[in-house]
């Protein structure tokens, strides 16, 4: 199996167990969950983490300000960022890679189409 180490950011409990169980399928295993960006950001400073997957819509702090707040912060602005949502217009696609977004997933999604992305991202 994989030791790359996951957040993964989405504020739906199913959601977060969908893209756990597909990641699972595909090799990774070492996962952390947060519910939204705010939790995400107390997680990642108790924890090191080799990659972020993170929803876009979620209440508090949402996708897009997480990924520019790691982007902000020197210690996150080469983490590999992978957004998974369900907003598949092309302008949100653009929004997210401007803002330093790495890859982009638009839900629902095989785990097959999420190793393409990581494996993408990672190389």
């Amino acid at each position: 199996m994989s030791d790359l180490k996951v957040l993964l950011v989405d504020d739906s409990p199913t959601m977060r167990r969908i893209i756990q169980n597909s990641l699972n399928k595909i090799g990774y295993d070492d996962l952390i969950s947060a519910e939204n960006g705010v939790d995400a950001l107390e997680k990642l400073e108790a924890v090191e983490v080799d990659m972020v997957i993170t929803d876009w819509n979620m209440p508090e702090m949402n996708g897009e300000q997480l990924v520019i707040k790691l982007r902000e912060n020197p210690k996150y602005k080469d983490k590999p960022i992978l957004m998974v949502t369900t907003r598949g217009m092309r302008e949100d696609v653009i929004a997210a890679v401007k803002i330093g977004v790495n890859g982009y997933v638009v839900k629902p999604f095989t785990p097959e189409i999420l190793k393409k992305k990581i494996t993408d991202i990672l190389n």
